[in-house]
């Protein structure tokens, strides 16, 4: 459980989004969006599939040297 104390004379806002930024973190928001609606086993085959494909171009993208600047 993600918890935020607020600090001496802190703004509401700002430990708001202190929490915000801890929960975001932890990843708790990107799953209980992925838990909100069901998903069938060939959209989440595919979805992974393109997560890895666009890894693996970035992956290689980073490799490459860099663009001549002329």
């Amino acid at each position: 459980m993600t918890t935020v104390t607020p600090k001496l004379n802190e703004p509401l806002e700002v430990a708001l989004r202190r929490f915000r930024r801890a929960i975001e973190s932890t990843g708790l928001i990107k799953e209980l969006r992925a838990r909100t609606a069901y998903e069938t086993p060939t959209a989440k085959r595919k979805r992974k599939k393109a997560a890895a494909v666009s890894r693996l171009r970035k992956q290689i993208r980073r490799s490459l040297p860099p663009k001549k600047q002329y």
